[in-house]
C-alpha cells in the first residue's frame, strides 16, 4: 500500500459487528474507516456528498437494497474505490452476482476479523481475496457452465489442412506441405466447410480461432 493510508467505507447493518470491524480497521496503522453505515443508501448518500473511498466493505443482507444491488450505484458514484463483500452466504447464486457485478473481493463473515484487514490490504496490491470456501464453489459453478467443444467430426488429415489454413497458407501451399493433390485439397476444404457450416476459408479460420477446434 506504499505506506499511504487507505480509506474505507465500511456498509454492515448489524450495528455490534459493525463496531468492531470499524475499530479492528482504526486499528491498523495503514487503514482508517471513514464512514460505517447501515445500509447502501446512507453509503451511497456519503458518496454523493463526496466521500471516495479506496475500499468499499459491504455486507450483502442489508436492509433495503442488498450489497450486490449497490455495486453499480458505487461504481457509478466512486468509480476508484475497490469492492469486497463480506457475507454470511456462501451460495452459488450469491457469489455469482457479485463477481458478475464487479467485486473485487468475497469472504465470509466467520473470517477472523485481522484476516479481514489482511484482504483490504490485498485488494489495495491489486489482488482479490477470496474465501476458500467460496473459491471452491466458483470453480464448481464454472466448471458446470463450461461449455464444451462442440465435436464437429473433423478428421485428423482435416485438421491438418485448418491449421495450414490457419497459418495463412493457400490451397497450392497446403497441397505442397500435406504432399497430396491441389484436388484434394479442395475436396477436404468442401467437406471441412459443411461440417463447419461456413462458406469460406476465412469463415472456417474464424470458427477455429473461436471454438479453439485444433
Amino acid at each position: 500500500m506504499d505506506n499511504k493510508t487507505a480509506t474505507v467505507l465500511l456498509i454492515e447493518d448489524n450495528a455490534a459487528y459493525r463496531a468492531a470491524l470499524a475499530a479492528v480497521i482504526e486499528q491498523s496503522a495503514e487503514l482508517r474507516c471513514e464512514a460505517a453505515c447501515e445500509s447502501c443508501e446512507a453509503a451511497l448518500a456519503e458518496l454523493e456528498d463526496g466521500l471516495a473511498p479506496d475500499i468499499v466493505l459491504s455486507d450483502i443482507g442489508l436492509p433495503g437494497m442488498s450489497g450486490i444491488e449497490g455495486i453499480p450505484y458505487i461504481r457509478a458514484l466512486s468509480p476508484a474505490s475497490k469492492i469486497i463483500m463480506l457475507t454470511v452466504f456462501d451460495d452459488h447464486d450469491n457469489v455469482f452476482k457479485a463477481i458478475c457485478a464487479g467485486a473485487n473481493g468475497y469472504l465470509l463473515k466467520d473470517a477472523p476479523t485481522e484476516n479481514i484487514v489482511e484482504a483490504i490490504g490485498e485488494v489495495l496490491r491489486g489482488g482479490a481475496p477470496i474465501n476458500p470456501q467460496i473459491a471452491s464453489k466458483m470453480l464448481n459453478l464454472f466448471a458446470r457452465l463450461a461449455v464444451p467443444p462442440q465435436d464437429y467430426g473433423l478428421t485428423e488429415r482435416e485438421k491438418d489442412i485448418l491449421k495450414c489454413l490457419v497459418a495463412g497458407s493457400s490451397k497450392k501451399q497446403i497441397a505442397a506441405q500435406l504432399f497430396i493433390s491441389f484436388h484434394t485439397v479442395d475436396t477436404h476444404l468442401k467437406n471441412i466447410y459443411t461440417k463447419l457450416q461456413v462458406h469460406t476459408a476465412s469463415g472456417a479460420v474464424a470458427k477455429v480461432l473461436k471454438e479453439n477446434l485444433i
